[in-house]
C-alpha cells in the first residue's frame, strides 16, 4: 500500500506539472493551442484508475467482474501511449519559446507513457496470479501491441474509445479491412509493430529498474 501511495503522489506532481505548463501557456499567450492535451490526459488516467481498482479489490472480485472491467480497461489503455504521439503538433510558434513547448509536450507524453506502465503493471499482475509468469508476459506483450494498434487508429483515423459505441460499424470495417488485407495498409502494421516494440521494450526497462533495490534493502 505505501509503494502505491509514493507511486500515486510522483504520478500527481508530474500531472501536476503538465497542468501547470499548460495553464501558464494559455495566460501567456491566450491562446488555447495545447487545451486539448488536458483531455488526453484524463483519458490516459482512466486506465491506471481500473487497474488500481482491480489491483486493490481482486482478491474479494470474482471472474464475472474481473472481465468486463478488465475489457474496458482494455478499450481505453490506448488513450495512455497515444500522447506519445502529440509530438506531432511541436512546432514554433509566436509567443512561446520552442524549448518551452518542447517541455510541455515531452511532460505530458512521458505522463501518458508512465500511466500505461503503471496500468499494464497492476494488470499483468493480475495474470499473473492467476495464470503463470508466462501467461502475464503473453498479456503484457499483447496489451502493448493492440495498444499500439490502437494508437493508429486514434492518430491517422481519428477513432477514439467512443467509437466502439457510437460509430461502431466503420470502425469494425475498417479494422477488417486491415486484418483481411495487409499488404494494403502497411503504414497500419508498420506503426503497430515499431510501436509495438518500442513500447514493449520500455515497459521491460521500467519493470527490470523496478526490481532494483537499495542498498540498505539488500
Amino acid at each position: 500500500m505505501r509503494q502505491r501511495l509514493n507511486l500515486m503522489l510522483v504520478l500527481g506532481a508530474s500531472l501536476a506539472l503538465s497542468v501547470v505548463l499548460i495553464t501558464f501557456r494559455v495566460f501567456l499567450t491566450h491562446k488555447i493551442s495545447f487545451v486539448f492535451l488536458l483531455w488526453n490526459l484524463f483519458l490516459a488516467l482512466i486506465p491506471f484508475g481500473l487497474s488500481t481498482m482491480l489491483g486493490l479489490t481482486a482478491g474479494r472480485l470474482k471472474a464475472r467482474v474481473l472481465l468486463p472491467v478488465g475489457a474496458v480497461w482494455l478499450l481505453f489503455f490506448p488513450n495512455a501511449p497515444y500522447i506519445l504521439t502529440d509530438l506531432f503538433h511541436l512546432e514554433p510558434r509566436p509567443g512561446v519559446p520552442y524549448w518551452y513547448d518542447l517541455a510541455l509536450i515531452l511532460s505530458c507524453a512521458w505522463n501518458g507513457l508512465m500511466l500505461a506502465y503503471a496500468s499494464l503493471t497492476d494488470m499483468q499482475l493480475l495474470v499473473t496470479r492467476r495464470l503463470g509468469w508466462s501467461a502475464g508476459w503473453a498479456f503484457a506483450t499483447l496489451a502493448l501491441l493492440l495498444s499500439s494498434f490502437g494508437v493508429y487508429l486514434g492518430r491517422y483515423l481519428r477513432f477514439n474509445s467512443w467509437d466502439i459505441l457510437t460509430n461502431p460499424i466503420t470502425l469494425f470495417y475498417d479494422i477488417v479491412s486491415r486484418i483481411l488485407h495487409p499488404t494494403m495498409h502497411r503504414g497500419t502494421w508498420g506503426v503497430t509493430l515499431l510501436y509495438g516494440v518500442f513500447l514493449l521494450l520500455g515497459y521491460a526497462t521500467v519493470r527490470l529498474l523496478g526490481q532494483h533495490r537499495e542498498p540498505d534493502e539488500l
